[in-house]
């Protein structure tokens, strides 16, 4: 009896690792293999005057404690962080309780708001360096009626990192929408109406009904957010190119221009571990301090 258990158990066993495993070569070529190989090419010097890979030790990183271009890119992407991470979640949520309502053409309202996450960057960068162009932009024309002078808000260090943030997030806020619409249909309505009959005021039932059990949705949103504010760097090629002196430079374009443009592979894989482990930390924070919090059902 014992014996067919252990056969019927492994036949199961076997039957799931069978389904799991087209996905788990897929991590293996896509996530896995090119984490590891990053890192063991992170302590080599390969570049334009070493074109076979040289041993480094551990050389790239102390490289980059002096680099002012790293340094810089890493604050300005820290910063964008902050900008664009609670503004579009926060807006994300509002967004989410005022289209959860019944009203005539919520329908429409949703796909209005969320419009602009299908849209690719590349088109989004386009349309909003029209509407900061410095001569005939929209931004400005709006300005100059109000009897504001003309700002060149992409060649200014001073504004161009706040356009950068104010595009991220009309772009962004509309998808992190969806995921709290979901979260707030998932909440019971039996404790709403409970409130509603104990007169508890809109500000008390947010504050202790929606916004605590719309926790794992805050979770899951912040991670994503997290990752696009270190990965969203298509509008870059396309607006400022980092500029202008690298004020609005982010991390990952920096990494692409050390190993593209300038070819050197060693320190652009130092630079994508340092990147991936501030995310990792981040989120692992984020989610260790913030699960005991949570209320999942």
């Amino acid at each position: 009896m014992r014996n067919l258990l252990r056969h019927q158990s492994f036949q199961v066993n076997l039957h799931a690792w069978l389904l799991l495993l087209p996905s788990l070569i897929f991590l293996s070529l896509f996530t896995f293999y090119p984490i590891i190989s990053t890192v063991w090419l992170s302590f080599f010097r390969l570049d334009l005057s070493t074109p076979s890979a040289v041993f480094n030790g551990i050389g790239n990183y102390q490289r980059l404690l002096e680099d002012a271009i790293f340094i810089k890119t890493l604050k300005n992407n820290l910063w964008f962080a902050a900008g664009t991470i609670p503004a579009s979640m926060g807006l994300g949520m509002v967004m989410a309780l005022a289209l959860n309502k019944a009203m005539v053409g919520r329908s429409w309202l949703r796909t209005f708001v969320f419009y602009p996450t299908v849209i690719p960057m590349i088109a989004i960068a386009n349309i909003w360096m029209f509407l900061y162009t410095p001569e005939y932009g929209l931004l400005n024309q709006v300005l100059g009626l109000a009897g504001v002078g003309r700002i060149n808000w992409l060649g200014s260090p001073g504004t161009v990192m706040w356009a950068m943030i104010a595009m991220t997030v009309w772009k962004e806020s509309g998808f992190y929408m969806i995921f709290y619409l979901a979260g707030l249909q998932n909440i019971p309505r039996e404790l709403y109406e409970a409130a509603e009959m104990d007169g508890a005021p809109g500000i008390s039932v947010f504050r202790h009904i929606t916004f605590p059990l719309l926790m794992p949705t805050h979770l899951f949103v912040f991670i994503i957010s997290l990752t696009n504010a270190f990965k969203l760097v298509d509008h870059l090629v396309i607006m400022t190119q980092g500029g202008p002196n690298n004020a609005s430079n982010l991390l990952l374009y920096y990494i692409y221009e050390t190993a593209f443009n300038y070819w050197n592979q060693g320190y652009a894989s130092a630079l994508t571990v340092v990147m991936l482990t501030i995310m990792l930390t981040i989120a692992a924070i984020q989610f260790f301090t913030t699960d005991r919090k949570i209320h999942y059902s």
